[in-house]
């Protein structure tokens, strides 16, 4: 089952590092007024690049944090198995972590406005032949695609901004950016449930279509095109790259993925790890050689810059793992509607807006080491805090509190991570620095859903089969159930039961997944607290300043 995809709630670091670190506009650029813009002034323009790269932008967001909420009622109503909806969201994460570099080097080429056009039309078509998707694999093959999309409309956005501004007008596009994706965030995780609940989860998709169709009429309208002219006709892409990150993903994703089905100790499996591991490596070994690489391995020479991705790493696979396993207790073991599901990580989603800026101060007041050292013990705590609740209990005495402490460690964390990134290379490396820590953090979530889904699985397996004995159920209907272990809480109980036993057979599966899940959540907050002994560890404190003078 999965970032990206609730970890979606919470926006991958350094989106707005990215913006703030390119060149100015007219250095090493070239610019193609829109046909209907030619005489238009540039404030007017400004608008409108705002306006398209906010609605672009808010496609990926709210795809990110709506189909968390569709996953239960899409694994019901396709008969999918917990492999399968892993793979629903895998799919999309595996080719956005892996392309999301290229995807922002091939607007610098091609144009930015035109790259992100056509990430923009993918991620609308991919989005119909998911709504339409009669099956589940059908459906994971076009968020595939999706994915692909997703990887050239989202680095597009932030690159088409930083060429629409120049240093003096950036913090003002960026406030509006950042305060009207964050709105988006909020939004829609509740507007996900109210389609699921009250339309259906193909709408999840459909809705990305009337956005599209927007953005691509303003891009075109009234958006200028612009590309890197410094990269000059003979510029190569780092092709091999993206081929080596994504089969080495994609290896060890299936691999880890599929044994769920197949066994660890399945050749299948065990060939595709390998492979995996052996393209990832190639892929090391051609980012050394490469003369522009897309992921510059002399970046972590900086003994911070490393700590902070190793920090990245860390907590972005707690946070997305977590988030991923929240719907299905949410809705199929608590009873929630998909509308009260997609509305209870809206505190987290408050909390990291409204104390951003206070974050950030406290970078200026302390160093970036001692609040990342402090935020990811706090959301340690809040994963911690998700463990405890069983089944019922009110939302706002049971994960009303996880939620807010993890708010804080979040809020705590993020824009603290952004300004050690920015200040842990040299100038000219600042974009490409937080664009390598954008996708580390999407990279994560993809690793850490496969991995914790093999945990929740095999805890939930044994503890089902130990219950199932204890209710004595007949031996033809307890194999009959645990042939659809791999559904998890979307078990189908077989008929020949009576009331009584069917309830406490449902019951059993509950308590068989609460079990898996407050395990994964303990293993959340362990990696939390290693993600805060990686800042102990790697990140410079504070620098102090002397005064010569008073010397």
């Amino acid at each position: 089952m999965k970032e990206q995809q609730m970890s979606h709630i919470v926006r991958p670091p350094c989106d707005e590092a990215v913006i703030q670190a390119a060149p100015e506009p007219g250095t090493n650029e070239v610019k193609q007024p829109a046909q209907a813009t030619l005489s238009a002034p540039t404030n007017r323009v400004g608008v409108w690049v705002l306006v398209a790269t906010i609605l672009g932008s808010s496609m990926a967001f709210i795809d990110g944090t709506v189909v968390n909420v569709a996953l239960p009622v899409l694994q019901t109503e396709l008969h999918a198995t917990a492999t399968d909806v892993q793979w629903v969201v895998e799919a999309y994460s595996l080719f956005l972590a892996a392309l999301i570099l290229v995807g922002g080097s091939l607007g610098d080429h091609f144009g930015r406005r035109r790259v992100f056009a056509l990430g923009i039309f993918l991620f609308a078509v991919a989005s119909v032949l998911c709504g339409l998707a009669p099956n589940v694999n059908l459906l994971i093959v076009a968020r595939a695609f999706q994915g692909i999309g997703g990887a050239l409309l989202v680095p597009g956005s932030l690159a088409i901004i930083s060429a629409s501004f120049d240093s003096k007008q950036r913090g003002r596009a960026i406030g509006t950016w950042s305060g009207f994706t964050a709105i988006t965030s909020a939004v829609g995780p509740v507007m996900g449930g109210l389609l699921v609940q009250y339309a259906s989860w193909r709408w999840v998709f459909f809705i990305n279509v009337p956005l599209a169709v927007m953005v691509l009429i303003v891009l075109f309208w009234r958006v200028p095109e612009s590309r890197n002219e410094a990269l000059g006709e003979h510029a190569k892409l780092d092709w091999w790259g993206a081929f080596l990150a994504t089969l080495g993903l994609g290896g060890i994703v299936f691999g880890l993925i599929e044994s769920n089905n197949l066994g660890l100790g399945s050749g299948q499996v065990l060939l595709s790890l390998a492979i995996g591991v052996a393209a990832l490596i190639a892929f090391i070994l051609v980012e050394a050689r490469s003369k522009s690489p897309m992921l510059p391995l002399n970046l972590f020479q900086s003994r911070t810059f490393s700590g902070a991705n190793v920090l990245t790493f860390l907590l972005y696979a707690a946070l997305g793992a977590s988030l991923f396993f929240l719907p299905f207790n949410l809705i199929r073991v608590q009873g929630y509607s998909p509308t009260a599901a997609g509305a209870a990580n809206l505190p987290l989603i408050l909390l990291m807006f409204f104390l951003s800026r206070w974050s950030g101060g406290l970078v200026a007041r302390y160093g970036a080491k001692l609040p990342l050292s402090i935020g990811p013990l706090i959301a340690a705590l809040g994963f911690a805090l998700f463990a405890l609740p069983g089944i019922g209990g009110s939302y706002w005495t049971t994960f009303f509190p996880a939620v807010v402490v993890l708010g804080i460690g979040m809020a705590v964390s993020v824009a603290p991570l952004t300004t050690a990134v920015m200040g842990s290379v040299d100038t000219q490396y600042v974009g490409t620095a937080s664009g390598v820590n954008n996708a580390v953090s999407r990279t994560a979530g993809l690793i850490a859903i496969a991995v914790f889904g093999i945990v929740v699985l095999a805890l939930f397996s044994n503890s089902l089969a130990s219950q199932l004995s204890l209710l004595h159920v007949p031996a033809g209907i307890q194999h009959a159930i645990m042939l659809q272990q791999n559904k998890l809480v979307g078990i189908d109980i077989p008929a020949g039961l009576s009331t009584s036993t069917r309830v406490a057979v449902q019951q059993a599966i509950s308590e068989s997944f609460i079990t898996g899940f407050r395990v994964i959540m303990l293993i959340a907050a362990a990696l939390a607290v290693c993600s805060s002994l990686s800042s102990l560890l790697l990140i410079e404190g504070k620098k102090q300043h002397i005064d010569k003078k008073a010397s």
